[in-house]
């Protein structure tokens, strides 16, 4: 109908024009220069607990019985899109029989890769003496001779921070929970990588050659989990026992939502977003013993793998660097001694 169509056309102009105009006052952060980031980073008081050891300690065939305890089961539902948290995903209204029923077929498989003792957990974990520098990157020594191992250079957030109640939110960096060199105080870092994926290859073969699909993925699910269970029980270890800057014991549902001292970033989560750190993180902690490798992408092999940093200040946590500026890039293309397309590359998601 002409005249349908007109008044169609006119009406839906006229809609789009509204959107043009709202979404072109809406503001999207405000970037400070990083030397105006730094000067607001946060500063901490640093009186570091020196570890049980220095240098690396291997753990091998942990027990899946002890991982399972520590299984954070709200991901895996969100593996199969049952959206909600465990355990009360599992008398939901709308996917709760769904969820419940995936839920008992997720404990059979579980229970079988327990029984059968092929599934292997291997895990490495390292202490090591460190110090800031240049106000955003981590020297990382091989032991108490203070030989450098390695640098860690960290991102800074770099957006306008809010002043709230008279004081200015800081710009927050990694490098900002490690005491400065400068203050002649030897700190300490943590560094670790932990698989359950160990033989996992053995059941995707044969659910593959059985043209089992759905059981194949619930073992990529469930190793995933229990690799992430396993990240979970060596940081209750090293708070409690290995480091033992944190001796009070936790209830798996307080550690799920981080209510423990200290943090365990890991490369490519919001707080270090870059990922060829792994790079270094593995040739410290010598990763091949425990049947662990990198891929060319930074992907790690078996694919139910975690790696990363422990940070043990009182004050240290999670936060996000978000989007950085082109002043960051220059600067820390100059400080790395690489090129800053190649630095754009690596740090692509970051970029503003």
């Amino acid at each position: 109908d002409p005249k349908q169509k007109m008044e169609y056309i006119v009406n839906l102009s006229k809609d789009y024009e509204n959107v043009r105009q709202l979404h072109s006052k809406k503001k999207g952060a405000t970037f400070i220069s990083i030397d105006d980031a730094r000067k607001n980073k946060l500063e901490l008081e640093f009186t570091p607990k020196k570890p049980k050891f220095v240098g690396r300690r291997v753990f091998k065939n942990i027990d899946l019985n002890l991982l399972k305890e520590y299984v954070d089961w709200s991901p895996f539902f969100q593996t199969w899109d049952l959206h909600g948290k465990y355990p009360d995903i599992l008398t939901d209204k709308v996917v709760g029989k769904s969820a419940s029923d995936l839920f008992k077929e997720a404990q059979k498989m579980l229970n079988k890769l327990i029984n059968e003792k092929k599934l292997k957990a291997n895990g490495v974990v390292g202490f090591y003496p460190a110090n800031s520098i240049n106000d955003d990157d981590i020297e990382i020594f091989k032991d108490e001779s203070m030989e450098l191992a390695f640098t860690y250079y960290c991102l800074r957030q770099q957006t306008e921070k809010p002043v709230i109640k008279g004081t200015q939110k800081p710009n927050l960096c990694l490098a900002d929970f490690i005491s400065p060199k400068e203050n002649n105080v030897t700190d300490y870092i943590g560094l670790f990588a932990v698989t359950s994926g160990i033989n996992a290859d053995i059941y995707e073969d044969m659910f593959m050659k059985a043209e089992d699909d759905y059981s194949s993925i619930m073992v990529k699910a469930i190793t995933d989990r229990l690799a992430e269970a396993f990240a979970e029980y060596m940081h209750d270890r090293v708070r409690q026992d290995l480091w033992g800057y944190q001796t009070e014991k936790l209830s798996n549902e307080a550690m799920i939502k981080e209510k423990y001292q200290g943090i365990r970033p890991a490369p490519g989560y919001p707080a270090c977003p870059e990922h060829t750190v792994k790079n270094d993180i593995f040739a410290l902690l010598q990763a091949k013993e425990i049947g662990m490798e990198l891929t060319e992408g930074m992907s790690m092999m078996p694919a139910s793998s975690v790696s990363g940093f422990y940070f043990a200040h009182p004050e240290a946590k999670y936060f996000s660097v978000d989007k950085i500026d082109e002043d960051q890039i220059n600067d820390m293309a100059k400080r790395r001694s690489i090129s800053k397309e190649q630095l754009k590359k690596w740090l692509a998601s970051s970029l503003r």
